[in-house]
């Protein structure tokens, strides 16, 4: 064995130009991603922190490829190599926060098309100081804010902690504030409260509403629909106690990513269904808003949409449905896409158009079905460049989204109140 000949191939492993490759190659993945179930999860790691930690990359490559212009440690075609992948790369960051920049209009398209190319105007609200857009917030990956109180552990009902809640509320704690209830995602196997929506609930806690963030029991452990009717346990929680943290109960806005879009979706279409409260049939567990992100909406592989067949077989029938479960009856009940219903309340639904776990296809056959019974308005942002949990920490793209989500709740707040104010008049 020649071990000099190793050493030298150990060494350029490690050195610019392999680097640099597969630096480029991360880049290539995040602007079209690789295709495929079996690499869809890999795909999307990969893809989801390249696209949001551009500008960091960038300014990372940056600074490498002007150290090797100055002080080569390459010669020949090696440093053709790699001075054309780091301009590569350097051009596919730029286009990524070029695109990030632009979700905030993408967001705003949306809300338009959906609420009338005035609603901002409605609402008449004044940035503050705590803008998400601070760029050293950005960088500092800044998500607890001084003027947030966070409190922690508090149980909606017995069984541990699948079975609790942390509770956001500004420290002066202003009475009669919304509610916005976040359900973190996870597969409906893993996760919980901490993980996820950190941004969003203390950035709408500093703006006075109350964040609530709840577990709930996993799967293969708990089984369908174990998982809703605990979070459905949640919202009666918050009916009864969110008055002593600030919250008005008679405005609950839900949102979540992933399983947890899936079950923010099923929260808002079947509230008042006697069938998921057990033991508390009679409390109401209606919403006044919902925001999925990158949401499952088909239990079944009814859409024709990528992997729905793949998901279906491989995590829904044998480790989320219980056993028994009869295909497609109780399959279509879990389902958010056959729930839609004239009465739904609004809807926000956010979607990223790269997204290698929940392909676009299940937001845009949810959206059609949804838009075509409900008498409430329907907006459906669809973010080019964008992968699965995008929003999970602060990022150009997130902030941009977080302030379109902020004007989505604070229109669905002025709404229902003018609807109350006009019941009560009539």
């Amino acid at each position: 064995m020649d071990h000099d000949a190793l050493r030298r191939a150990a060494r350029y492993a490690v050195g610019p130009v392999p680097r640099r490759l597969v630096q480029a190659g991360f880049a290539a993945n995040a602007l079209r991603p690789v295709p495929g179930a079996p690499l869809s999860v890999g795909a999307m790691f990969a893809g989801w922190l390249t696209a949001e930690l551009a500008p960091q990359l960038a300014a990372a490559t940056a600074i490498d490829t002007a150290v090797e212009l100055v002080h080569p440690s390459t010669r020949g075609r090696d440093r053709a190599l790699a001075l054309g992948s780091s301009a590569f790369s350097l051009a596919a960051y730029g286009w990524m926060i070029r695109t990030a920049l632009k979700a905030g209009d993408e967001v705003d398209a949306a809300l338009r098309n959906a609420l009338g190319t005035g609603y901002r105007d409605l609402i008449a609200r004044e940035p503050r100081p705590d803008d998400p857009l601070s760029w050293r917030d950005l960088a500092r990956f800044r998500v607890r804010r001084p003027d947030v109180t966070r409190v922690r552990r508090l149980a909606y009902a017995p069984g541990g902690k699948r079975y609790e809640l942390d509770v956001f509320h500004h420290a002066d704690k202003p009475a009669g504030r919304p509610v916005l209830l976040q359900v973190h995602g996870g597969g409906w196997v893993i996760g919980n409260k901490e993980e996820q929506g950190q941004p969003l609930m203390n950035h709408m806690a500093a703006r006075g509403w109350v964040g609530v963030a709840v577990n709930y029991p996993l799967s293969p452990k708990a089984r369908w629909p174990e998982h809703l009717v605990a979070l459905k346990r949640a919202v009666a929680w918050i009916r009864e106690h969110a008055a002593e943290y600030g919250g008005d109960p008679s405005f609950i806005a839900v949102t979540g990513g992933s399983a947890g879009g899936h079950l923010a979706a099923m929260l808002a279409l079947t509230g008042g269904d006697e069938t998921l409260q057990p033991g508390f049939e009679d409390v109401d567990t209606t919403l006044q808003a919902c925001i999925p992100h990158y949401g499952v909406y088909d239990f079944t592989d009814e859409s024709g949409a990528k992997f729905t067949r793949q998901r279906l077989d491989s995590l829904i029938r044998p480790i989320v449905m219980p056993r028994g479960a009869r295909y497609p009856e109780d399959y279509r009940a879990a389902s958010p896409v056959f729930r839609v219903r004239e009465d739904a309340p609004p809807f926000l639904v956010i979607h990223g158009r790269n997204d290698t776990l929940v392909p676009v296809d299940d937001a845009r056959w949810f959206v059609d079905k949804l838009r075509a019974v409900s008498k409430n308005p329907v907006a459906y942002a669809e973010l080019p460049g964008t992968q699965h949990a995008f929003d999970v920490f602060p990022s150009i793209r997130s902030a941009y989204v977080l302030r379109g989500v902020e004007y989505f709740l604070e229109w669905c707040l002025k709404t229902h109140g003018a609807a109350r104010s006009s019941d009560a008049a009539g």
